[in-house]
């Protein structure tokens, strides 16, 4: 290739899931001269984690996941992560219904739904557990909405399919909130996309693989190529971000940032029961998510969930996990082995010798029956039959291994975000709750790698007409966080259930 047979650009965002379109949909409205390009190796946007069925549990507002509200030896009950994570997520609904005002998108009823989010437990230790929850949370203005109950005729009415063929001698209690919603994270980045692709400068290419990535000056050279037709191109570029879920960090290895080196991953499979039909889907309209068994990781909580997709209701239990080394649901078998480097080694070393429990769960959830999973779900439904549930396979997960000066390496249930120094290139490792709180993590990046721009009168002006307020006014000034919800709300056309 000639010295400068190259495109240029001022930003390249590998991968076309909600991550990437996200961050270019703010970037366009931040800077509408930027210049960037969406490569995407899938023929289309949204095939890999943010297909609404390779992912599930959508919404997350830490309304009802039990996990994110850890107790303490003494019994105390931290609230921070679900604050966090519930004033994150409307930051996400803010920008939504910035676009949808914009008349950027078509109606949001074709991504996001109004669905009560229940908590669920069996077991006097549970019932203990969700008490001290429910008492805990309730006096945050964030869950002011919150009701709890340990009265069963309560509990048919708000989960009728849960009740019927449980032993009425059980000892199980739940929360409801009404304000809960469900995201089709897969319509929501096509939205994105497709608005991306109506801007000048901007483009999302499908079909890309990057093959390449080098520091070439200031910035970054990307070689690309083409799955279709074997061609090859490059695009020097100012900043790189790598958003391609599993793929991401392979993509950071290949940039060789100091910043990127000691990561592994510990890829995570998944499968759902779905289910259908009309006459058990109308009588399940809610979120409920329990608690994970004694031993089973965080990503095992159960939870059965109403998915909304393309107009059509379903109902989807879960999740089964499950033992891969592809880094993509459509990746390679190599994707885990080809990942290891000398800098991670020692890390994933120590992940094998720590977690062993992690492992012998994921391969007894491989080796789970058909039955074997139906005795699962009927902990949440009692009378359900096999012929109305058949099993989806869900998207892959590679969770975060790092260096840790302690134990050598840990295994991180989260996002991380891993920056150059110079901000020139981010990489997004991890998994939930990921795509509900997207658009925080967006905030993030931008703050680290385009702060000069940030500082311009221009930039922030702009934030301040997307983001009301933020996160840490949102946690702490009930009125606003009450103003700013009802606003995003009523844009978004979410009516929250009215109590039966």
């Amino acid at each position: 290739m000639a010295q400068h047979d190259y495109e240029t650009v001022d930003v390249v965002l590998v991968g076309a899931g909600i991550m990437s379109a996200t961050l270019a949909a703010l970037l366009k409205e931040l800077d509408p001269a930027i210049k960037l390009e969406v490569l995407e190796m899938m023929s289309a946007g949204a095939m890999e984690s943010s297909n609404p069925w390779n992912n599930a549990g959508t919404g997350h507002a830490a309304l009802c996941e039990l996990n994110y509200t850890p107790e303490a030896a003494d019994g105390s009950i931290n609230i921070k992560k679900s604050v966090d994570i519930n004033t994150q997520f409307e930051e996400s609904k803010q920008f939504w219904a910035y676009l949808v005002e914009k008349g950027r998108f078509g109606s949001p009823a074709s991504f996001i739904s109004s669905v009560p989010h229940l908590s669920f437990v069996r077991g006097q230790k549970g019932i203990d557990f969700l008490k001290k929850r429910f008492a805990a949370l309730s006096v945050h203005h964030a869950f002011t909405g919150m009701e709890f109950t340990e009265d069963r005729a309560t509990m048919a009415e708000w989960m009728p399919l849960m009740l019927p063929g449980r032993d009425a001698n059980e000892p199980i209690a739940a929360t409801r909130v009404m304000a809960g919603t469900d995201v089709n994270f897969g319509a929501l980045t096509t939205h994105l996309l497709d608005h991306i692709n109506q801007q000048g400068e901007a483009k999302v290419t499908c079909s890309q693989k990057v093959v390449g990535l080098k520091r070439s000056g200031q910035g970054w050279r990307v070689s690309v190529k083409n799955q279709q037709n074997g061609s090859s191109r490059e695009i020097q570029a100012k900043f790189v971000f790598l958003g391609a879920g599993g793929a991401a960090l392979p993509l950071l290895q290949m940039s060789g940032i100091p910043e990127g080196k000691g990561y592994g991953g510990f890829p995570v499979s998944g499968q759902w029961l779905r289910c259908d039909n009309p006459d058990i889907v109308k009588q399940h309209q809610a979120k409920v998510y329990s608690q994970a068994a004694v031993g089973s990781p965080p990503m095992s909580v159960p939870h059965l969930d109403t998915r909304v997709v393309e107009g059509k209701t379903s109902l989807l239990f879960g999740p089964y996990a499950g033992f891969t080394t592809k880094f993509l649901k459509r990746g390679s078998f190599l994707d885990l082995p080809l990942s290891i480097r000398f800098n991670n080694i020692g890390p994933m070393l120590a992940v094998a010798r720590d977690n062993f429990d992690l492992t012998r769960y994921l391969v007894k959830e491989v080796l789970q029956s058909e039955a074997h999973r139906l005795e699962t779900l009927r902990g949440f439904y009692p009378e359900a039959k096999a012929e109305d549930w058949s099993l989806e396979i869900a998207g892959q997960r590679v969770q975060i291994i790092k260096k840790d000066p302690k134990n050598g390496g840990i295994l991180q249930f989260g996002t991380e975000l891993v920056a150059a120094k110079d901000g020139s290139i981010a990489a997004l490792l991890g998994a939930s709750p990921g795509a509900s709180v997207t658009v925080s993590i967006m905030l993030d990046l931008i703050d680290r790698c385009f702060s000069e721009q940030v500082k311009s009168e221009q930039w922030r002006t702009k934030l301040n007409e997307i983001f009301p307020a933020l996160g840490a006014v949102l946690a702490s000034d009930a009125e606003r966080y009450r103003e700013v919800q009802a606003r995003s709300d009523a844009l978004l056309q979410l009516q929250p259930h009215v109590s039966v």
